[in-house]
């Protein structure tokens, strides 16, 4: 079990152990230090499976799928139980997810709460999975027919989440599965292990089976191979870096996958927009979570005719934020997920700056935390304009026609999210048509996800929905069933 947090002091030396076949059970690898994200200070550890011990949760799992069956009903009870957990140790996860992820303590507060409602949600679909008729009658000759379908779990999920969310991108995996009748393999990422395992801890006081859900722990450059070539996974649902989601899908064969994959996520704001409202909403958008969330806003364009005056906005908006320790309610941004990535982030925009680009706001780095930063003159072949820099850096790009933003928010392998800012229905629903991303926010920033929509990125950003009514859908197979009435 892990020591129970409090506000002055979030967590205490707690280790995240493997869970398989219903126990708790050390890791045959040994252990790996997890830090505190802001101070660097070792907090704790997880242990480190061996590939016996990860064949043995998929067997464990695949084990429980076969022979320990639960209804609707039961399915619904118990996610709504680990709901109601959740809710109940909000602030609890909360000190967790600070101090693993860096996250602001008041934005992990909200990550607990949201995914007490992804559980809510899931559980209400799992009352609601069904197929549909199929009018075979219609067809000649076929009258004394009837056809349905029915949706039948595809049997052990593979879930390999990241550390920006690593609570509720758990629950995005762990509460469809389970709603749909399928069991579960997490993997979570080995900088943030603890928020994953508290969430087992819990979902077992719910009552949930406990072979039905099983917690490895590693390198995903050592797990990642073995969980894919073990065959009794049916599905695998994967958050993070495209490379690493390309791998998946071309080793997996004909099983299928859900991966929600990198992007360079762009906002346009035109002409009539709303600039203070659309530069609060931007700054939110590219700032939080120290703009590492895939959908956080890295390209901003912006109409010619207002740009001085929403950057103006903007950068009056960004002053007024409080960067520093995330475990003081204040704060808006905190550190990255380690001195190293802020490092690099920090490389990037000097680099920028040195071909060309101004620097408008920010560009100060201290250890892990790097400051907001807005840059303007920037072009298209900068890495932070034509990579996913996943930092709190904010690139504004001026147009003279919407035509040329959408071009160039097009320009990019990636298509997961966009924002677009403007009074104009027609204009809006029009490049809510053209704009080649997954997700459209039409007076909102790119970052505005809510947990019961689909979720889903095309090109380099993705394959399959998540959002627990479609990931259900993505973990279930439709089967036809016919009936002769002669």
């Amino acid at each position: 079990m892990l020591p129970m947090p409090s506000a002055a002091h979030p967590i205490t030396s707690p280790r995240s152990r493997l869970f398989i076949g219903g126990a708790w059970s050390d890791g045959d690898e040994g252990t790996v230090p997890v830090l505190d994200k802001y101070s660097g200070e070792t907090i704790g550890t997880v242990d480190q499976a061996s590939r016996a011990q990860v064949d043995a949760a998929v067997a464990a799992a695949r084990q429980s799928f076969e022979h320990n069956v639960l209804d609707p009903q039961q399915r619904y009870r118990m996610l709504m139980k680990a709901a109601t957990l959740v809710e109940q140790h909000r602030a609890e996860l909360a000190a967790l997810i600070t101090a693993e992820s860096g996250m602001p303590v008041t934005d992990a507060a909200v990550e607990a709460g949201r995914t007490a409602q992804t559980f809510i949600i899931a559980a209400e679909e799992a009352k609601r999975l069904s197929g549909e008729m199929v009018p075979i009658e219609a067809a000649p000759g076929q009258a004394h027919r009837m056809a349905f379908t029915i949706r039948v779990p595809r049997g052990v999920v593979c879930g390999i989440t990241s550390f920006n969310a690593p609570l509720n991108m758990v629950a995005h995996k762990v509460a469809p599965a389970l709603a749909s009748g399928n069991t579960i393999v997490v993997k979570p990422s080995d900088l943030t292990p603890f928020s994953a395992t508290r969430l087992f801890e819990l979902l077992l006081e719910a009552g949930c089976p406990p072979e039905h859900i099983n917690l490895v722990h590693g390198p995903g450059s050592m797990l990642g191979p073995w969980l894919v070539e073990n065959p009794d996974i049916s599905f695998f649902t994967f958050t993070g870096g495209t490379a690493a989601g390309k791998w998946i899908r071309e080793r997996v064969g004909l099983r299928p996958v859900a991966l929600e994959l990198g992007s360079i996520s762009a906002t346009i704001v035109c002409e009539d927009a709303d600039l203070p409202r659309a530069a609060a909403r931007c700054a939110a958008s590219g700032f939080r979570r120290a703009g590492q969330m895939c959908t956080s806003t890295q390209r901003l364009f912006v109409h010619e005719d207002v740009v001085e005056a929403f950057t103006n906005h903007l950068v009056q908006t960004v002053r007024s934020l409080k960067v520093g320790n995330p475990h003081d309610p204040a704060t808006d941004v905190g550190p990255m997920i380690s001195e190293r990535e802020a490092m690099r982030a920090e490389s990037w925009v000097t680099e920028a700056i040195s071909s060309g680009a101004r620097l408008v706001e920010g560009g100060r780095r201290d250890g892990a935390l790097f400051h907001p930063t807005i840059l303007t003159d920037v072009r298209g072949a900068m890495r932070v304009m034509c990579e996913e820099i996943f930092a709190p850096v904010l690139s504004i790009v001026p147009f003279t026609r919407l035509d040329q933003a959408i071009d160039a928010v097009n320009a990019t392998p990636f298509g997961l999210a966009a924002g677009l800012f403007t009074r104009d229905l027609t204009r809006a629903l029009t490049a809510a048509r053209r704009i080649h991303v997954g997700v459209v926010h039409l007076n909102e920033p790119s970052s505005s996800r809510v947990d019961l929509i689909p979720f889903a990125g095309v090109k380099d950003s993705g394959v399959g929905r998540e959002g627990p009514k479609y990931a259900m859908q993505e973990m279930t197979e439709e089967r036809l069933i016919t009936i002769s009435l002669s």
